[in-house]
């Protein structure tokens, strides 16, 4: 790994972890992209490196919910009993969706995340805010029936799910965004460990990874990117309560646009340099 990978990856996850705070993601939907055209760079084929960037994120992001969700349990945001039920019970199905990965084209991975990130900030910007006021859902099945997508997606597309957990929760689920943004994390501790397990599984004895790899798990990035992010999300979260909540869920929903567009290649197709 060259100087300037590692410059690239300590300021990413400055940013990730900011916004890990800040909006309950993770911080994966940022690093996946940032990591893939690293380790494209580094001479990995494409496959090999959109699946060792999902596999390494989820470490990344474990350490990072760790953080967050302390700091968001010490603000009173954090709803137990909804974060358990839904982290254990995607728990396997994201270790499911890691090992589904591990047998796909890196390709498609890669498009598939972000048509995925898309819809998602297309369905947040077109609702109605008024939805996140009414009285949130309290019954422990519906919590058990949404933990089933949100951990295959997260373990297929290396997330904790937050990126799509934040939008079910004040969509479907009617938390309000600092309740949904708080659970969030606490629930992407389980589903993050589910799919870390099964990327290092299934990515075992695969050629032409890069030095320090377990599986598809590259711990030198993973140190690099929890170096720099673990303290900013304690940031994101002292300061994602001192935002509206209005103010705060747009932000979500440009952020998602911009990587969603990013990863399906629009930006190449237009010649841009974004």
């Amino acid at each position: 790994m060259e100087l300037i990978h590692v410059l690239i990856l300590l300021g990413t996850g400055v940013f990730a972890g900011f916004a890990s705070g800040l909006l309950g993601v993770g911080g994966g939907f940022i690093m996946a992209p940032v990591q893939y055209f690293v380790f494209l760079h580094m001479g990995l084929t494409a496959d090999s490196a959109i699946k060792l960037a999902f596999g390494t994120n989820l470490l990344v992001i474990l350490l990072n919910s760790l953080s967050g969700t302390w700091r968001h349990h010490k603000l009173g945001a954090v709803n137990w009993r909804a974060a358990v039920v839904m982290g254990i019970s995607g728990m396997a199905f994201a270790y499911a969706g890691a090992t589904l990965a591990a047998h796909l084209p890196g390709e498609v991975l890669r498009i598939a995340f972000g048509v995925v990130v898309l819809l998602v900030a297309v369905r947040m910007f077109t609702s109605k805010a008024v939805q996140a006021e009414r009285e949130p859902v309290t019954n422990p099945w519906v919590w058990f029936a949404w933990a089933i997508p949100l951990g295959l997606l997260g373990g297929i597309m290396g997330l904790g799910g937050g990126v799509v957990a934040v939008p079910i929760m004040v969509l479907a689920l009617r938390f309000k965004i600092h309740n949904a943004v708080a659970t969030s994390l606490a629930m992407i501790i389980f589903n993050s460990v589910g799919g870390m397990v099964g990327y290092i599984v299934n990515g075992q004895g695969i050629p032409g990874l890069p030095p320090y790899s377990i599986g598809y798990v590259n711990l030198l990035s993973a140190f690099i990117l929890a170096v720099s992010s673990f303290f900013m999300v304690q940031v994101g979260a002292i300061v994602a309560h001192k935002l509206p909540g209005r103010r705060l869920r747009l932000i979500f929903i440009l952020l998602m646009f911009y990587i969603g567009l990013r990863m399906i290649g629009v930006f190449e197709w237009l010649d841009w340099p974004l």
